[in-house]
């Protein structure tokens, strides 16, 4: 699913002047930098009642104070969830570690494109190795 708003800075810095736009609408010279509270509640209305849930990648800057409520929103989100939650990459583990819900999560993993070939199908080496001992 793609966000149909955004939080946007006219330059990539933690104080930069931002503002909430719909998707279509961001200025040229403007960049994105979070989900907006729109695509947040279109995130919840579709995650409702899901059985499992695979989360690759912060949805916003979340290093950047100004631009992480999309990512840990969304993070507390799949937490209150119910449903199995799986979080691949660094970058995403490190994200719901720092929103403080890392311990409500099913698994997390540091591997995240390791984890989506994994979930593709794919022979992964370190696994192939262990396994031919």
């Amino acid at each position: 699913m793609l966000p149909v708003d955004a939080v946007i800075a006219d330059k990539f810095e933690a104080e930069a002047n931002s503002k909430t736009v719909e998707v279509g609408k961001i200025p040229a010279g403007w960049r994105m930098m979070d989900v907006g509270p729109k695509t947040l509640e279109l995130y919840k209305e579709t995650l409702q009642g899901a059985k499992l849930i695979v989360w690759n990648g912060p949805v916003g800057v979340f290093e950047m104070p100004k631009f992480a409520e999309g990512t840990f929103a969304l993070a507390r989100l799949l937490a209150q969830s119910g449903a199995t939650t799986v979080i691949g990459g660094g970058d995403s583990a490190s994200a719901v570690k720092k929103a403080g819900v890392a311990n409500k999560m099913t698994h997390v993993s540091t591997g995240g494109g390791a984890s989506l070939e994994f979930l593709e199908g794919k022979e992964l080496p370190g696994v192939a190795a262990l396994l031919n001992k």
